[in-house]
């Protein structure tokens, strides 16, 4: 057997493989999409959203908004959230803009009245 006919055969099954594989994820056991909260999410995860969360304060300066989307994340009070986030961006060597983000919607609830009850959305 040559090497081109060799070489042939294993494009052939590569692309089979693929077809096949693209039709097993995509029709046969697609994903299953399960409705899961916020608050099981990783804490990278965690801290990118109370940054988008931030950024997000930043732009429209709704501290109450802000409040409601970080209610998202579980019962621990948003500004702990804040906090944990700023912790977790210190260790691992967020930028100075994203800290002093995070700082700003710090400082807001720190001195923003609590609400009563924020239930998440």
């Amino acid at each position: 057997m040559s090497t081109r006919s060799l070489g042939l055969r294993f494009l052939i099954g590569l692309v089979a493989g693929l077809i096949v594989g693209v039709v097993y994820g995509w029709l046969v056991e697609p994903v299953q999409y399960v409705d899961t909260a916020p608050s099981s999410l990783r804490a990278d995860y965690r801290t990118d959203y109370v940054l988008m969360v931030a950024e997000a304060y930043s732009a429209d300066g709704d501290p109450a908004l802000a409040q409601m989307r970080l209610a998202s994340l579980g019962p621990q009070p948003p500004i702990d959230i804040v906090v944990d986030a700023m912790q977790y961006g210190i260790d691992h060597n967020f930028g100075r803009a994203d800290l002093e983000t995070l700082n700003q919607l710090a400082s807001v609830l720190r001195i923003a009245s609590p609400t009563a009850e924020i239930t998440s959305p």
